[in-house]
């Protein structure tokens, strides 16, 4: 398997990221240790979550994901072997927000502690904060690299603008910069990466992990009718893709799969890897046959006919 820089850092991982936002919401911990086991099994290698994971179950308080991630590393004594992204800024309490040096000192140490390191090896800032200044945040971040704490940092959900001004400041102070950008891109949401913002990705060498690469399931063809939704603890998510748009990406996704003997999961996932600045997707599982699924997608190239058919279908 052939392994993809992040930016121009000395990490490289597997084109294929598992998403840990389903630890502790959709999967608990022992079917998450299942899935983690067998990404890992597969050559796999990173593992990406958040502090905030899953503060949206009712019951649950943020951390849950991390928690989960720390037990499996002390059960395994697999630590070494993952390539770990976490992010901070997203709201955990009133008090713990933002992007402030102060609050990210903070923040590092709370998730440290769940996941039971003493390291992260890719650490994002999951929000652009307008009120603290970008190189505030940048000085921050290069703390925690100067202290071994953090091998190298990331940016979450910024926009071209923003993201420019975070590298503008890293080197004028010459302290590190965001290596990697974490959108929301997928063949039915295109609008927030396309253009500008990966123009910049290109142009600086960041490398691109977009979540929701498939589209809380749409993307895998599950959902075509309303029907299909209900009862789905994802369902609203992807029920938004249920238009003319959306059934026509659906209709496109079948065609390359039945001309590649592949499933639309696999198909869509393999689109992204073939766009510029990508290193890789994003994407969760909350069984292991989804899982083994969405693992072929890095054996699978699209041709190029498969490739414009899909482009001009999601444009």
């Amino acid at each position: 398997m052939q392994k993809r820089q992040l930016g121009k850092s000395n990490i490289e991982i597997a084109p294929l990221v598992f998403g840990g936002n389903v630890f502790g919401w959709t999967v608990d911990e022992q079917g998450s240790f299942k899935l983690l086991d067998a990404f890992l099994d597969a050559g796999f290698d990173c593992v990406d979550t958040a502090d905030v994971y899953s503060k949206w179950k009712s019951g649950n308080k943020g951390g849950e994901s991390e928690t989960i991630i720390g037990n499996w590393f002390k059960a395994r004594g697999n630590r070494a072997k993952v390539i770990l992204a976490t992010k901070c800024g997203l709201e955990m309490a009133p008090d713990k927000k933002g992007l402030s040096k102060a609050y990210i000192v903070r923040a590092v140490e709370d998730s440290l502690k769940r996941l039971q390191t003493d390291y992260i090896d890719l650490y994002q800032s999951h929000r652009d904060d307008l009120v603290t200044p970008v190189d505030e945040t940048m000085e921050a971040h290069a703390q925690l690299v100067k202290a071994g704490k953090v091998r190298v940092v990331g940016a979450s959900n910024f926009d071209a603008e923003r993201l420019k001004a975070s590298l503008d400041a890293s080197a004028k102070a010459g302290i590190p910069r965001y290596e990697t950008l974490q959108p929301l891109y997928s063949l039915v949401e295109r609008k927030e990466f396309d253009g500008p913002l990966q123009d910049l990705c290109v142009k600086e060498q960041i490398g691109v992990i977009p979540y929701y690469s498939l589209a809380s399931g749409f993307l895998t063809g599950k959902y075509r009718t309303e029907a299909d939704l209900a009862g789905k603890a994802r369902g609203a998510g992807a029920g938004k893709y249920l238009n003319e748009k959306g059934l026509g990406v659906l209709a496109a996704l079948d065609a390359a799969a039945a001309k590649h003997e592949a499933t639309l999961a696999q198909v869509a996932l393999a689109w992204l890897l073939a766009q510029p600045a990508i290193a890789a997707p994003i994407a969760s599982a909350t069984s292991l046959d989804q899982l083994r699924d969405i693992m072929k997608s890095v054996d699978l190239k699209l041709d190029a006919a498969s490739i414009a058919a899909l482009d001009k279908a999601s444009a």
